[in-house]
């Protein structure tokens, strides 16, 4: 089925479709949220842990809706210049120069002229207001707990009004709003006043059929009593209250696809040691699972699969 180009919230069972039109498996509550998100022109905050699919929402959202997806990608230091707009400095200081050189320095025009849009170098957020054949984008405001509280308060004109003011030149402001998905993995709170221009939703760890069946959408060549076991497996590992970084949906799928390269059909506690490295990403974790745990815990997923 083609990408939809109009807004699909006529209802949530259709924004649950167009989800699961691109594989992503989304339960009532998350489709629910994004309905109204759209529904209502609201920008909808994401938060939950890494790897739980929280960008990839975005990402599907922008491809079956026929839109751009404007992305930025939050880091510490990310600053006004980087995220929203800048001046070309060294074309302004030919233009100014030109100017001196045909003694045509009229301070005012002059002024107006190398502050105007040609000289304005836009970044995601600018970019982000503007519509490309008359269709607003989805702007993904990515990880942004890895910026500093001062550009959230910057944020939060445009998450209200759509609008960006730059002192020089005047304030822009969209004609369409964009579709804005926010995500955060929570290494900090974000502040309440950005909160409040958000809907928000917590994006959790699927449950075990849930998981299997993303597997299923996005993997189809793994082995089915594979795909079992490893989301047991998982979901065994997200119990353990002692490993610093539990496994996402995204380690899931890393895992099952390495998994099938290896022509494995069948998990067994050598091959678990040998590919933990796939799941987990801190050396103390992999060592706690590695060995005797690992071959206790796929002892009894197999035994309850053979009783089941």
């Amino acid at each position: 089925m083609p990408p939809m180009t109009e807004n699909p919230a006529q209802s949530i069972d259709s924004v649950q479709e167009i989800l699961q039109q691109a594989n992503y498996i989304a339960d009532r509550s998350l489709a629910t949220v994004l309905f109204l998100a759209l529904r209502m022109r609201r920008p909808l905050f994401l938060e939950g842990e890494a790897g739980v699919g929280k960008t990839e929402i975005a990402k599907v959202l922008a491809e079956q809706m026929g839109r751009p997806l404007i992305r930025l990608q939050c880091y510490e230091g990310l600053d006004i210049g980087s995220a929203v707009y800048e001046w070309d400095y060294p074309r302004q200081m030919i233009e100014i120069r030109l100017a001196e050189a045909t003694e045509n320095a009229d301070r005012d025009r002059l002024a107006s002229d190398i502050f105007s849009e040609r000289f304005l170098i836009k970044r995601p957020l600018l970019q982000a207001l503007e519509t490309t054949g008359g269709t607003a984008p989805v702007l993904l405001i990515d990880e942004l707990d890895r910026t500093d509280e001062p550009f959230e308060a910057f944020l939060l004109e445009m998450l209200s009004d759509f609008q960006i003011t730059i002192p020089e030149f005047g304030t822009i402001r969209a004609s369409e709003p964009p579709c804005v998905i926010i995500t955060s993995n929570r290494t900090r709170e974000i502040h309440d006043a950005l909160k409040r221009r958000c809907l928000y939703h917590w994006v959790d760890y699927p449950d075990a059929a849930r998981e299997k069946e993303i597997i299923n959408r996005k993997l189809p060549r793994v082995n089915a009593r594979l795909s079992e076991q490893i989301v047991r497996f998982v979901q065994q590992l997200r119990e353990d209250p002692g490993l610093f970084k539990l496994p996402g949906v995204a380690e899931t799928l890393d895992w099952a696809n390495a998994l099938t390269e290896l022509d494995i059909i069948s998990l067994d506690p050598d091959i678990i040691n040998d590919t933990l490295g796939v799941l987990l990403k801190y050396q103390d974790d992999i060592a706690k699972v590695q060995g005797s745990e690992a071959a206790m815990i796929i002892q009894r997923i197999n035994s309850e699969m053979e009783t089941a």
